[in-house]
């Protein structure tokens, strides 16, 4: 008989809590969907926004949020349509908007596409799972004819990681802008993932570039939004930055300036994952 030592059951017993802790807290979530016009739908759940082209050729989604939320997210799209998912694009690499991937790899069968470094940053994890990565990878932008709509999918160089994309919809006049954009909230800058603050002002400005008054946006968390919205956004993002950085001029340090906090016109923009302590950080750094 084999004996099964007591930390191998502590560890496991330990796995078992964090799965079941994991399952818990995504029992009560609900996935959305929104129709923005031709095939073009938005889906919403726990994690990054998500984009969906449904029509006679099947189903691509952009992002596919929490494992846990794998089988939600499928049934939700069989709602909408019942056919083939082909296509998976992950905007970049991170769990929110990756954990899926291997449902929809090997339940849906579908094709995972990302920037390169989306893969590299993926299969560098030690626990990470092969159906996890992306299987179709490029270094700048790659278009795909779907559904009726030209789908322009492009880098956005060191913003929020090293390996975001968007994903203009062209004749739905939709964009899906990944977390290069946090509706009415501060954003979330990998800093240690190849983010910065200059590289991320400088995406929202391109994005900005590119859309009109009537064009629908999807950011990667938050509502449906628009132009404004977006250009709200970014001079939200400059405002601050140049307080920080003139408080840092005059030599304040970090805490200095988390002690002293930032106009009051910005404190509506904290929430539960960036408070106003965190973002003072990020542009401090």
């Amino acid at each position: 008989m084999r004996i099964i030592s007591l930390s191998a059951l502590i560890i496991a017993a330990g796995f078992l809590s964090n799965l079941v802790s994991a399952q818990d807290r995504f029992a009560d979530v609900e996935i959305q969907s929104q129709h923005l016009g031709g095939s073009v739908y938005m889906m919403t759940g726990a994690g990054g926004n998500i984009g969906v082209s449904a029509g006679d050729e099947g189903l691509l989604i952009i992002d596919d949020q929490f494992e846990p939320l794998a089988e939600k997210i499928s049934n939700a799209l069989d709602q909408i349509v019942k056919g083939k998912l082909r296509y998976v694009i992950n905007t970049h690499y991170h769990g929110d908007h990756t954990g899926s991937n291997v449902y929809m790899r090997e339940v849906r069968d579908a094709t995972v596409f990302a920037h390169d470094n989306v893969r590299t940053r993926l299969a560098s994890k030690p626990d990470h799972k092969h159906a996890e990565l992306p299987v179709v990878t490029y270094a700048q932008s790659v278009n795909i004819h779907f559904n009726g709509e030209t789908l322009d999918v492009f880098h956005l160089s060191y913003a929020h990681t090293d390996g975001d994309s968007a994903v203009y919809f062209k004749q739905a006049d939709v964009l899906h802008a990944g977390d290069v954009f946090f509706k009415d909230r501060f954003p979330y800058i990998d800093l240690d993932a190849g983010g910065s603050v200059a590289g991320y002002i400088a995406g929202v400005e391109h994005l900005l570039t590119l859309v009109s008054d009537q064009t629908k946006i999807i950011p990667g968390h938050g509502d449906l939004a628009n132009k404004a919205d977006m250009q709200r956004f970014v001079d939200m993002i400059k405002a601050t930055s140049a307080e920080v950085k003139q408080h840092k001029i005059n030599g304040m340090t970090v805490d200095d300036i988390v002690d002293a906090g930032l106009d009051e016109q910005w404190k509506d923009w904290a929430w539960q994952f960036i408070s106003e302590e965190k973002w003072i950080k990020t542009l401090y750094q």
